[in-house]
């Protein structure tokens, strides 16, 4: 007898996960098997939604994308041969009675945005913004992002998927031992380009009443997927664009934590061009956007944090509720949308999403939300000099960038000079990478409720900070000190990673408690690493 596909297997199986929002881990692990056991789970799940809460139905067409990244349409050698995971979700979602339209490679927010009109479900082959060596996807209803309250029903139809597949006999299974198709290499289905037409039009139609007709733009373009189609907007609006350091090798950039290497390699761009006003882009999926002024002085880009970048989007859309995570930047507390200030959320935009569906039903009506890496979520149809734009609640990079740079564009300000005119808070997010997640989870366990250790020895008037004047443990652990100094401890939602924020009265002592956090090799997070 052949026995079980789990008998034959020659490799021993690592679960995917959820993290801060869809599934990720290392290519070596992601198998074709291991993505169809979740992704038909998922599909499982969405049919048994009613259509009002986001269900689809068998025989509907569901669209799904991709990144740049190899492994998301290729077999990599380098990875233990794993890949292909755009084939594997299209034969679950031919297994489960739909249609698979493949919108091709296009930015997340992008394939979310024409999946919703149509009241469609849809799944993006994504690692967004974590290193090379992994992928991941995330699956969205027909209504929008699963919702955290979600998830353990979710997992539970995966444990249920997993052992009916793993109790297959092996001779009927569509796997080989190495959790690959049998049949090997299989076609895509024809790429339709209806997804980034629509997106296009989504961006140009609502600030086409405006121009930035003699703004001159760089756009770093390396390897995010909407690197062309943010040139394309640019230039619709009249924009003078000037694309650089394009790249075919993946290139991770998190937009939470630019480091002076990345910075380095943009301002070597800017020198190459000349005198430009900005430079914009986004993260590898392009849900995330980056931004930069140049001092008109220097010619120095300057980097601005994207919870700083959500004030300045959510004053030029005229917003009344605001959902941000407690990561974000406190200038908002400190600013014209304090009143409008929902309370602060966990990390992730399924968290921001929540908030901004309590906010609706408090009668808001131009609700929007961000997280300090940028992405930016709208609640609600948002109104502008008589355009609307529909409601996107899922992570957007275009809507920042445009609205940042129109924000100064009526003002008649340069990009430094429009957030000068925020409170002056400033903040710094670092990571430690290589980090062990289960390690970073007993730091925050030991410090936090009912019974939290002393943090004061680990951040020390030597380091400059003054006395512990509270505590917040809504994610991670966060430290507010009483010279006004924040600095802010959390395990990364999808890596081996651990994240340390600060905020400050100045940039220089918020990029020094982001330094003396992440040091090696005795910094404070090594400290505390060393303490459990």
């Amino acid at each position: 007898m052949s026995g079980t596909l789990r008998s034959r297997l020659t490799y021993e199986p690592r679960e995917l996960k959820f993290g801060t929002s869809g599934r990720r881990g290392q290519v070596a692990d992601l198998t074709q098997l291991e993505i169809y056991i979740n992704a038909t789970a998922e599909l499982e799940f969405l049919k048994s939604l009613r259509q009002a809460g986001g269900g689809i139905a068998p025989a509907e067409e569901f669209y799904f994308a991709t990144d740049l990244r190899p492994s998301s349409t290729e077999f990599v050698a380098a990875e233990q041969g794993r890949g292909e995971i755009a084939q594997a979700v299209v034969q679950a979602i031919q297994d489960a009675g739909l249609k698979p339209v493949n919108l091709g490679r296009i930015p997340t927010p992008a394939l979310t945005h024409y999946a919703i009109s149509r009241r469609r479900g849809s799944i993006m082959i994504t690692g967004s913004h974590i290193p090379f060596d992994r992928n991941g996807y995330k699956v969205n209803t027909s209504a929008g992002e699963l919702l955290k309250t979600q998830e353990q029903p979710v997992n539970d139809t995966v444990r249920t998927v997993r052992e009916r597949m793993y109790n297959q006999p092996f001779t009927a299974s569509l796997f080989d031992e190495s959790g690959r198709f049998k049949t090997g290499h299989h076609e895509l289905p024809p790429e339709s380009d209806a997804g980034r037409i629509a997106y296009i039009e989504r961006n140009v139609s609502f600030f086409g009443g405006s121009s930035l007709a003699g703004r001159k733009l760089l756009v770093y373009q390396h390897s995010a997927v909407g690197r062309d189609i943010l040139v394309e907007i640019l230039s619709a609006l009249s924009a003078e664009t000037i694309p650089a350091g394009r790249s075919e090798t993946f290139v991770p950039i998190d937009t939470e934590n630019i480091d002076e290497a990345q910075l380095a390699t943009i301002q070597n761009l800017v020198d190459k061009a000349g005198a430009v006003d900005a430079v914009v882009s986004t993260d590898g999926d392009s849900d995330r956007p980056l931004i930069l002024g140049i001092d008109p002085a220097t010619g120095k880009a300057k980097f601005f944090g994207g919870d700083l970048v959500g004030l300045i989007v959510a004053e030029y859309l005229g917003a009344d509720a605001v959902v941000v995570p407690i990561t974000c930047n406190d200038a908002i507390d400190r600013s014209g949308l304090a009143g409008a200030l929902e309370p602060k959320t966990r990390i992730g935009s399924p968290y921001v999403i929540a908030g901004m569906e309590i906010a609706r039903g408090k009668g808001r009506r131009a609700i929007c939300g961000w997280e300090a890496n940028g992405g930016f979520l709208t609640g609600s149809d948002i109104g502008r000099n008589g355009r609307t734009l529909a409601a996107l609640p899922t992570r957007d990079a275009m809507l920042p960038i445009l609205s940042v740079l129109f924000s100064a564009q009526e003002k008649a300000l340069s990009l430094t000079d429009l957030f000068a005119r925020l409170p002056a808070r400033f903040s710094k997010a670092a990571l430690l990478k290589n980090f062990p997640r289960e390690t970073a989870m007993k730091i925050v366990e030991r410090f936090s409720p009912p019974s939290p250790r002393d943090l004061s020895p680990y951040f020390s008037a030597q380091r400059g900070f003054g006395e512990i004047a509270g505590l917040n443990y809504t994610d991670g652990v966060r430290i507010l000190f009483d010279n006004h100094d924040v600095a802010h401890i959390r395990p990364s939602g999808n890596a081996d990673e651990m994240r340390f924020y600060a905020v400050a009265d100045t940039q220089e002592r918020a990029d020094a408690i982001a330094a003396l956090g992440i040091a090696e090799p005795d910094g404070i997070l090594r400290q505390l690493e060393k303490a459990i």
